[in-house]
């Protein structure tokens, strides 16, 4: 039986029929043959963002409103050939919908480092953990050498390994309360990765080193929400303020932004600085791309004409704000949302405290943002080492943490430093999958854009699984999707198929009934 779902907002494709797949493990390589018409597929434009690894399952959380037109498909009937019958002795247990997976980070998943001693660092560290829930065992003190802004790798070397000593094996990032040291260099002073890129990876010359290209990260633009589990990578963000007052009016702004799905406006500007807007291709189809997302606007200003006005000023709603200039003047002219992300691309904005003359990452903070991000050394403009407005803005709005979306932005992130709050999480949503009146009815904002998703169905006793239904993500945003299901599906089995977390290429089973 082939069946077409309406998807979302009126667009809609139908499919053939489902095909019969070998599960050999999570990663679905290849479709088998015998295949097995069930139902269509949908492919929704409507969503963004990717799953993870398989979690627990999570709180339910309903976000019908945006999505009117989702409407319920007819239950299909299931090919014989795809069962085995069950002896009528045998009561099967009623069918349960598959575990999605989580969509981000949560405060257990962070460590906050405290230096020692350091009357400072104790007392943001505790006002983190209080804020933002840090559970006891997650709060971190080791010695650390606070009156330089560098340390030496072999220093570096000994830190690391106290501080690994004593992470929790669930621990996945990691937050700095100090604010010196914020580089590591090797030999001769050369050769400096950032503290916060350092933490996450080790000191390594391939991450570093000037102009060269430098190391790629394994965690750029993937699916991961376990990073040190999947990729072994432990992301790191240092919170930035040298004093208690100023951390918590960072932290009051990060935790704000939870869950408030602001609306307002992300600046991107192309400036007549040319070397430092090496990132303005990224900016120019961002505009008309994220034109329906509701509550976001993408602003694109080409001032790279002489005389032209390089900066904002006035602006009231600002979310993003990239753009690329030695020092960005009228900062505080704007008013920044609760967790919104900005920076400049220049050679020195990591290099806290005074960024060698250049204005400082931690200037953005200073002026309202929620996080930043800058390199401690040349780096030249080499645009992979500099965040991708496009990529930390699909993976923010799918309900990443402000540190995944960072961190997924960057490509050779090795010379840089992350700061600002890591937990603030606008767009947050917790995906749901519940069978409600016959249909397995999937709630999330957190599918990958353009990426492919299916659900897949097992009768009980049978070895081939069948697709019910299918769907291409578009753009983050809340959707609710029903999928109709066979009549008698007591003893089966569901299953949640799409990008895997950390090759979004291949197709994966991320989620699947108990």
């Amino acid at each position: 039986m082939i069946l077409c779902l309406l998807t979302l907002l009126g667009l809609a494709a139908c499919g053939g029929g489902g095909t019969s797949l070998a599960e050999s493990s999570s990663v679905v390589a290849s479709v088998g043959p015998g295949t097995t018409a069930v139902a269509a597929a949908t492919a929704a434009t409507v969503a963004g963002e990717s799953p993870a690894s398989p979690g627990a399952s999570l709180p339910a959380e309903a976000t019908t409103a945006d999505n009117p037109a989702a409407s319920p498909a007819a239950s299909p009937a299931v090919n014989p050939a795809a069962t085995t019958a069950t002896p009528n002795a045998v009561t099967l247990a009623a069918l349960r919908p598959p575990t999605l997976p989580r969509a981000g980070l949560v405060a257990a998943d962070l460590a906050v480092l405290i230096a020692a001693g350091d009357p400072v660092s104790e007392a943001i560290g505790l006002a983190y953990q209080q804020a933002r829930g840090i559970p006891e065992a997650n709060m971190v003190r080791v010695p650390v050498p606070t009156g330089n802004d560098v340390i030496s790798a072999s220093d570096f070397a000994g830190l690391k390994a106290a501080i690994d000593a004593q992470l929790p094996v669930r621990v996945q990032a990691t937050l700095v309360t100090w604010t010196q040291p914020s580089r590591v260099v090797g030999l001769l002073g050369t050769c400096g990765m950032g503290l916060t890129s350092a933490l996450a990876f080790g000191y390594s010359a391939a991450r570093c080193g000037g102009c060269n290209r430098t190391e790629a990260s394994a965690y750029y633009d993937s699916d991961s929400t376990r990073p040190f589990a999947e990729l072994n990578v432990r992301p790191s963000m240092m919170l930035g303020a040298a004093t208690l007052e100023a951390a918590q009016a960072l932290i009051n702004r990060g935790v704000a932004a939870d869950g408030s799905a602001p609306s307002g406006t992300g600046y991107l500007l192309r400036t007549s600085d040319a070397a430092r807007s090496a990132r303005y291709t990224d900016y120019l189809a961002l505009p008309a791309a994220w034109g329906t997302a509701p509550g976001l606007a993408l602003r694109y200003t080409d001032a790279s004409a002489a005389g032209s006005a390089q900066t904002l000023n006035d602006q009231t709603d600002v979310l993003f704000y990239f753009t690329g200039l030695a020092k960005v003047g009228q900062l505080a002219g704007n008013r920044f949302l609760p967790g919104a992300a900005a920076d400049h691309l220049t050679s020195f904005a990591g290099l806290l405290p005074g960024a060698n003359g250049q204005m400082p990452a931690t200037d953005w903070l200073a002026a309202g943002a929620t996080a930043s991000y800058g390199t401690v050394e040349e780096p030249c403009n080499h645009a992979e080492k500099f965040s991708r407005a496009s990529v930390l803005i699909e993976h923010y709005l799918r309900g990443a943490t402000l540190i995944e979306a960072y961190w997924k932005s960057v490509a050779w992130p090795g010379q840089g430093l992350f700061v600002g709050e890591p937990l603030a999480r606008p767009w947050s949503q917790a995906p749901t999958a519940a069978i409600e009146a016959g249909d397995l009815v999937v709630r999330t904002r957190s599918m990958r854009r353009n990426g492919s998703y299916r659900v897949d169905y097992r009768a009980a006793g049978a070895s081939a699984w069948t697709t019910l239904a299918s769907l291409t993500a578009g753009q983050p945003r809340p959707i609710t999707w029903r999928v109709a299901l066979p009549e008698n599906s007591a003893g089966g089995q569901l299953r949640w198929v799409g990008p895997c977390p950390t090759q979004t290429a291949q197709a994966c089973v991320l989620g699947s009934s108990p």
